[in-house]
């Protein structure tokens, strides 16, 4: 793989993995207009998912670093609860439990939690249906004029100001879902977890912090995933400064597409990314029929 095309698509898989434009099915699709090798693109998958992983790690770093802190309360507080429990059992009654979820963050934390379990399923049970579907350019397409849709759904939308706080938890397994049917190609991850937030009348800050903070498990698991299931090929000693300077791509301009889409979702403007998807959508079908 040249170094030009490892940076395009880098650049690609950046801007289209935090804006709500699909970068799976982005890299399908100009992987066949490139012809990229099918026996390095896996490895170069896996490379350009940790450097954009890195990048939204980076952008939410305050927001991690503080859930891992009240992730450490909470757990002081559930074996506080159970001392309690036990002082209880023997007949003391002067002991009252911890309230376990008494923050912001211990909310988003356990919603992030209870997201983790539609998207890991459906993640798991969908790879052959999304193998099937990237197969096959005409469908990755339909896919992309799907995500249009939502755009322009979300576009329409009624503006919300429900906050984490009074989010019941089962939106957050609402959102866990929408994440897990986005591994199929053309259907973007953050168009799909952060319109189904605005859906479920997340106000527009938190429905992209909760999209983007629950996508790092995700993220985490599909590397996982890959690494496991991909086989034992060799990478090709030539091709590493390609994968390097594809993964440096990403990585900066993921960042910069995540600030980017912050911008965006305060002042809900999708339209421009619904037409945008539209057109892609079109194009991809028009290489996959006439190819």
């Amino acid at each position: 793989m040249s170094i030009l095309k490892a940076i395009i698509l880098g650049l690609i898989q950046g801007f289209t993995e935090f804006t709500p434009l699909g970068s799976t099915g982005h890299l399908i699709l100009f992987k066949e207009i490139l012809k990229v090798e099918a026996d390095t693109g896996m490895y170069f998958d896996v490379f350009l998912h940790i450097a954009t992983l890195i990048a939204v790690i980076i952008a939410f770093w305050q927001d991690i670093v503080n859930m891992f802190k009240e992730f450490g309360d909470m757990c002081c507080r559930i074996f506080a609860n159970l001392l309690v429990f036990i002082a209880k059992r023997k007949g003391e009654t002067r002991y009252t439990y911890f309230k376990v979820i008494n923050t912001a963050y211990k909310k988003l934390i356990v919603m992030v939690f209870i997201s983790i379990i539609p998207t890991g399923l459906l993640g798991i049970l969908g790879q052959e249906f999304a193998g099937f579907i990237g197969s096959y350019i005409w469908a990755v397409g339909i896919c992309f004029i799907l995500t249009s849709a939502m755009l322009f759904l979300a576009d329409r939308h009624s503006e919300s100001d429900i906050r984490i706080k009074e989010v019941p938890f089962s939106s957050g397994f609402l959102v866990g879902v929408a994440q897990g049917v986005s591994v199929v190609p053309g259907l973007s991850r953050t168009a799909t977890t952060v319109c189904m937030g605005i859906f479920l009348g997340f106000n527009k800050k938190l429905a992209v912090k909760f999209a983007f903070i629950a996508s790092i498990p995700a993220m985490i698991g599909s590397i996982v995933y890959k690494l496991i299931t991909m086989g034992t090929g060799e990478i090709v000693i030539k091709d590493i400064p390609g994968y390097v300077f594809g993964m440096i791509a990403a990585g900066v301009v993921g960042f910069w597409g995540i600030k980017l889409m912050l911008k965006v979702v305060l002042r809900k403007k999708y339209i421009g990314f619904a037409i945008y998807t539209l057109l892609v959508g079109l194009l991809a079908i028009g290489v996959g029929v006439f190819r």
